[in-house]
């Protein structure tokens, strides 16, 4: 069988990125990039697998293109990379499936339908996520296109670990705690073995750290606890999100300070965490470059809440065997990792100094009770490899998975 094409898609609201596979026998990443600046002058870049720049173009601020427009132009662009006729499919991330999608589903008009219909949940991802979607269904009727959700990997989570302490008829209406970046935490589950063998049979806690932030406890590589719930404000201090946050500040500034729902959205999204409390930026590598108190505290607060949430998650896996680092900041950041780290001796594990300079792949000592390992993750794989089932010899059973209508 030839090589077939899939193209992976990661909207947002002012970029997206992509990443481009050969499908045969097994999966080849052929290039990534981004299209930033949408809706103002958008700039596309590509690379190979090997980072090298394959391709670069910017629109003027004067001819904005539209979402359509600019995916024909990258339609185009990965038509021209690959064999005529190869391009069969579109992955998508997809940040929040509801109650009502358990797995990847192949995007059908009444799944479309469905999606938009959980918006008012997650009103400032969702339309992003579904913009290309709705797009491609227009400009390229024939591709095949697969949402991938990042709350489906939670799906093992207990009953007992998705309620809120509310009136049952709120939970039974959907607000209930479904967790995220589950698309990062399934590459790592599936990546673990290779590493560790060990921890991929036994107690795992993950922290994937970067703009968005959070921890899954694994055991045996299945979602058993999360940090994040409702949505993607919860749990860990964040790039621009506090984390968990005291519902009665929120009551207060409403009541006192006339915040309201626009205010206090932009507050929880855009203005706090490691940017709301340095003053100075949203970015790590800044912040710890930095010598301004504030920023110093803006990390020391987040090494601490990156504990205490670790902390947290011991009870429900009764302990843990490894501590596996991901995500920009836990991939990249190593006095994050020491920070971390040092306060955990306690627990047993003890930090490979050298290895965690150099990045890992294992940053414990050899005689550390708990192993701690920095592992890359790979959205784009993981949706290259759900949307490719649904191209093979596993089609029909990755359809009946996802629920279809």
């Amino acid at each position: 069988m030839m090589n077939q094409t899939i193209a992976v898609l990661n909207a947002g609201s002012s970029s997206f990125k992509f990443s481009v596979f050969a499908a045969g026998s097994g999966l080849e990443r052929l290039a990534d990039g981004t299209i930033e600046g949408l809706g103002r002058a958008p700039h596309f870049v590509a690379y190979d697998r090997h980072g090298r720049a394959l391709a670069e173009r910017s629109w003027s601020s004067g001819t904005v293109p539209s979402i359509e427009e600019l995916l024909v132009y990258l339609i185009d662009w990965i038509e021209g990379q690959v064999a005529e006729g190869s391009l069969m499919a579109a992955g998508h991330r997809v940040v929040f499936g509801g109650q009502s999608y358990r797995a990847p589903v192949q995007v059908s008009p009444a799944v479309l339908e469905q999606l938009d219909a959980l918006t008012p949940m997650m009103p400032l991802h969702l339309p992003h996520n579904l913009a290309p979607i709705r797009a491609l269904t227009a400009t390229h009727p024939r591709l095949l296109q697969v949402a991938c959700f990042d709350t489906s990997f939670h799906q093992t989570l207990p009953r007992i670990a998705r309620l809120f302490a509310l009136p049952r008829a709120l939970s039974d209406a959907g607000v209930v705690r479904y967790g995220f970046h589950g698309l990062s935490y399934e590459y790592i589950a599936t990546a673990l073995p290779h590493y560790d063998e060990r921890a991929a049979a036994g107690r795992t806690i993950v922290a994937h750290l970067g703009n968005g932030a959070s921890l899954c406890a694994l055991d045996q590589c299945r979602s058993v606890d999360t940090t994040m719930g409702f949505s993607v404000l919860d749990g860990l201090m964040m790039g621009t999100r506090p984390g968990s946050l005291d519902p009665g500040v929120l009551l207060y500034l409403m009541r006192e300070k006339a915040f309201d729902v626009e205010r206090v959205e932009g507050l929880l999204y855009e203005e706090s965490g490691l940017l709301g409390v340095s003053g100075l930026s949203s970015d790590m590598r800044t912040l710890l470059a930095s010598r301004v108190s504030s920023a110093q505290e803006a990390v020391e607060l987040f090494c601490r809440r990156v504990v205490s949430g670790i902390g947290s998650l011991l009870a429900p896996l009764g302990g843990f065997d490894a501590l596996i680092f991901t995500g920009g900041i836990g991939e990249n950041a190593a006095p994050v990792r020491r920070r971390v780290a040092q306060a955990l001796q306690w627990l047993g594990l003890s930090l490979d100094e050298e290895a965690n300079e150099r990045g890992g792949p294992r940053i414990s000592s050899r005689n550390s009770r708990v192993s701690a390992w920095v592992i890359p993750t790979d959205e784009a794989m993981m949706i290259a490899r759900h949307t490719h089932r649904f191209l093979g010899e596993d089609a029909s059973a990755a359809r009946d998975e996802g629920k279809l209508t």
